[in-house]
């Protein structure tokens, strides 16, 4: 039986897990809230939570070519790191139907529609990588902004499918703010990319929806852009 210190460190991670899977803050940390309250004592705790938040949004999740399971499968094993056999686990299918269904989410991700991307990060070699990334998921860069203000001036320049914002831009100001600003003009989603992700799941106030964590691999970039061009969720008013 997990306690209330174990519950609270496991926090960070399910509200990671349940927005990006239903694509907003308000509606992810909503249904964590109620998955606390579930007792599934069978399982470890982190397992527990993630089932529990899998089995309150069963029929949920972004609109798209991948049914509801296979995403959360999908987020399981490339956003939150598990094991095929800890995240079917926490899905409640054998581990050979958890394979069949992850290796088509998979197939869907990489065929999945490319956007025009604007990045946002002021470490040149960070930008280059993340320019190299974007590029090598099939999508176009419109833009690399190291400021708030060239994020708010490529934003207005271009037609942009997706923002990929760092958090701190140093002495360039700050990623959310630029996005604030350029969420007042158009409606666009966004990824947050930052090595401490906790420090933006507290639901303590207007957080991402979608938040990822640094370093990243390839894949794991594209689950995150498939996810949010497929809900076209907007992550902050």
């Amino acid at each position: 039986m997990a306690t209330t210190s174990d519950t609270l460190a496991l926090l960070p991670f399910a509200r990671r897990y349940a927005r990006a899977l239903l694509g907003t803050q308000a509606a992810g940390d909503a249904v964590v809230a109620r998955a606390i309250g579930m007792r599934l004592d069978d399982v470890p705790p982190q397992l527990a939570l993630y089932a529990a938040i899998t089995r309150l949004t069963a029929e949920d999740g972004t609109a798209g070519a991948i049914p509801p399971l296979s995403r959360h499968l999908l987020l399981l094993t490339a956003v939150e790191e598990l094991s095929l056999a800890d995240a079917a686990m926490a899905v409640g299918l054998d581990p050979a139907e958890a394979d069949r269904r992850i290796t088509f989410a998979r197939e869907a991700v990489r065929s999945a529609v490319v956007t025009k991307v604007l990045i946002i990060e002021d470490e040149p070699i960070i930008a280059m990588d993340l320019r190299m990334l974007v590029e090598d998921c099939g999508h176009t860069v419109i833009g690399v902004a190291a400021t708030e203000a060239d994020a708010v001036r490529l934003a207005a320049e271009h037609s942009a499918g997706l923002i990929l914002a760092d958090i701190n831009l140093g002495r360039g100001g700050n990623g959310i703010n630029a996005v604030r600003q350029i969420l007042t003009r158009m409606e666009v989603p966004v990824i947050f990319v930052t090595a401490y992700p906790e420090d933006l799941l507290t639901a303590e106030g207007l957080e991402p929806a979608f938040v990822m964590r640094k370093p990243f691999d390839r894949f794991m970039l594209a689950v995150f852009t498939y996810q949010a061009i497929s809900g076209g969720y907007v992550p902050l008013p």
